[in-house]
């Protein structure tokens, strides 16, 4: 059985559009990091991927502002992030640490 999760904060349809855009570009950064992969297929496909959904986490960003969402509610939307498994997937972008020690 799976754990119960916390509810997700209330979003507008427009900022849940920006989280899951932004993770999934978070998601394709963490598969082309070099410090932690050695195939470099893997990242050249996470590569050409990054194209599209960088372009669709902006047209998220730039649909919010036509509509007049200037502000971004900081502790709601990492509220979200980490529901949706944010801490971890972003650890991923990181540079490692060092495994001469």
């Amino acid at each position: 059985m799976l754990p119960d999760l916390p509810p997700l904060p209330a979003l507008t349809h427009a900022e849940g559009e920006l989280i899951d855009r932004y993770l999934d570009v978070v998601d394709l950064l963490g598969r082309i990091n070099p410090g932690r992969h050695v195939d470099t297929y893997g990242g050249l496909r996470a590569a050409q991927a990054l194209v599209g959904k960088a372009t669709a986490l902006r047209d998220a960003l730039e649909l919010m502002h036509r509509r007049g969402e200037t502000e971004l509610h900081a502790d709601t939307l990492a509220r979200a992030l980490r529901v949706l498994d944010g801490e971890r997937r972003t650890a991923r972008v990181i540079v490692p640490p060092r495994s001469d020690t």
